[in-house]
């Protein structure tokens, strides 16, 4: 639940960027923004590697 939070806190955090991106084109907001994926991306594959092993070792 801890990284789940993680994944919650970052998508908070990157969201103003976002908007700075798409809507007022600025590049610097779109490289924060890729950097915030790529750690969504980690922590997601940390998540399901967590679920992974709970689900086996409850077998």
């Amino acid at each position: 639940m801890d990284k789940f939070k993680k994944v919650q806190d970052v998508i908070a955090s990157v969201e103003a960027d976002v908007t700075k991106f798409y809507e007022g084109g600025n590049a610097a907001a779109g490289t924060r923004v890729r950097k915030a994926m790529q750690d969504l991306k980690v922590l997601a594959q940390e998540i399901r590697a967590e679920i992974t092993d709970k689900k086996n070792s409850a077998k």
